[in-house]
């Protein structure tokens, strides 16, 4: 078979591609200049997409144009350094370039031996988060869509190993008959726990007590521990979304072990407080759970989406995650595993490499400075609000977590939306031990000093006349 080159389709790939970089840009250049949310509706902006499929096609440039014209009224500037939204980090540079090359190289990262590449730089950045972290070395690390599937697949080798240890493959028969599994987490854990579970067929956690930061009590963990016997699972969490507090990991984990427990342990943002000098204490004790989750897209700063599964028993996640089939090339390694074996998907893009890109960027001095430093930033926009008066700092600020209230919920709601209305700085409303809060998450590696002083004052323009 004879085929012919076309040189158009590499001056297309040319004049999209540089189309795009043009866009990016100019979009990432004005970030601390943007009104921080979407100037436009999902109608408003589905109308600039067009209405019915045109019969004739656009060229690759042209397509990347009308793309960027329609969608950016409806972006929201969450690269900005006064963005607090929900737990959203920003991009740092090395990451998006290497995010970048992944579309282009659009590799599936899958099979180890077919796509060695990516797969060695995925393996790279697994040893140094393994490192970072202090977790066992030789834990399988896989990378998922986020925490909520980081979550699955923790949860999913806990399932496998508490049901064999209690003589029952669930792998083979199902959980129809199957021992009942406990399963025990903090009240106020994150939904994403909940859905995981829901979807293992394991149903709603028992709640265990909490305290007024939202912190597992540990004595109750072992009261409710000891009511019954037969498979469990501890479910703790690193950095409540409220409050940023850590469950007390140094005495709950050995708790839980001490009663055959499987230990999890839902990081999505915290986990990293690991590799931060200032905050290191917070995870001691974590070393001793099987399997841990977080997001690389929050605290450490890598374009959406990727999470990351650590587990420590090799055996029950790649048997929990694991298939098998006669098309699929295997790896030949007696020391590694193909990436399908320990994540929720077959195939997926090569998420990892951005991981690999945002810390090699910063080595381990910087990974350390960049969780520092949004500590610091937290605790000094914390100071500054709560010296405002009627302004309260309603939880202790330990992590990136600050919330605030006013006296009353209404007037609390009222300055949320005064503030993103005006679009300077950006703060989620939520509700926590049944008073609205104002919440801070303080997530972007550009968050500096003049950011926070610039969210103070946009605080101060946002409160009501007193």
């Amino acid at each position: 078979m004879t085929h012919t080159f076309d040189p158009s389709i590499d001056a297309d790939y040319a004049a999209a591609l540089a189309t795009a970089s043009d866009r990016a840009l100019a979009w990432l250049h004005g970030r601390a200049d943007h009104a921080i949310p979407a100037r436009a509706t999902v109608a408003e902006v589905a109308a600039a997409l067009g209405g019915d499929l045109p019969s004739r096609g656009a060229g690759p440039d042209e397509v990347v144009q009308m793309l960027a014209d329609a969608v950016e009224p409806g972006l929201m500037a969450s690269q900005s350094p006064r963005f607090f939204g929900w737990v959203m980090g920003g991009t740092l540079p090395a990451a998006l370039g290497a995010d970048w090359l992944v579309s282009a190289w659009d590799q599936n990262a899958g099979m180890r031996d077919v796509t060695t590449g990516v797969v060695a730089a995925e393996e790279a950045a697994g040893r140094w988060i393994l490192d970072l972290l202090d977790l066992p070395c030789g834990s399988d690390v896989g990378f998922t869509t986020g925490a909520t599937t980081a979550n699955l697949t923790g949860l999913a080798a806990a399932r496998h190993r508490v049901l064999a240890d209690a003589g029952w493959d669930v792998g083979v028969h199902g959980l129809t008959g199957a021992p009942v599994i406990r399963v025990f987490a903090g009240a106020e854990r994150h939904g994403s726990v909940d859905l995981a579970l829901r979807m293992l067929g394991l149903g709603l956690p028992m709640p265990i007590a909490v305290d007024d930061q939202g912190r597992l009590e540990a004595r109750a963990l072992e009261r409710a521990l000891g009511e019954d016997a037969g498979p469990a699972i501890v479910v703790l969490q690193a950095g409540n979304i409220h409050s940023g507090a850590f469950d007390p990991f140094d005495t709950a984990v050995p708790i839980a072990r001490r009663a055959g427990a499987w230990v999890h342990v839902d990081g999505a943002f915290g986990l990293w407080a690991a590799a931060g000098s200032s905050v290191r204490a917070l995870m001691r004790g974590v070393r001793g759970a099987q399997s841990w989750a977080t997001d690389a897209h929050k605290t450490l700063n890598v374009p959406y989406d990727c999470g990351i599964s650590i587990v420590s028993d090799t055996v029950a996640v790649r048997a929990a995650m694991g298939t098998h089939a006669s098309y699929l090339v295997e790896t030949a390694s007696d020391t590694a595993t193909d990436p399908h074996q320990v994540v929720p998907e077959l195939s997926r893009r090569a998420r990892g490499v951005p991981v690999w890109a945002a810390l090699r960027a910063l080595g381990s001095e910087g990974v350390a400075d960049l969780v520092d430093g949004l500590v610091a930033q937290a605790r000094g926009l914390a100071g500054r609000l709560g010296a405002m008066p009627g302004v309260h700092v309603v939880n202790d600020v330990v992590f990136t977590q600050v919330c605030i209230a006013l006296d009353d919920d209404a007037g609390t709601r009222a300055l949320g939306e005064r503030l993103r209305s005006e679009g300077v700085a950006f703060a989620s409303s939520s509700v926590w031990r049944g008073r609205d809060v104002l919440r801070f998450s303080v997530s972007n590696w550009a968050t500096d000093r003049t950011a926070v002083t610039e969210t103070v004052s946009a605080v101060a323009r946002a409160l009501p006349p007193t």
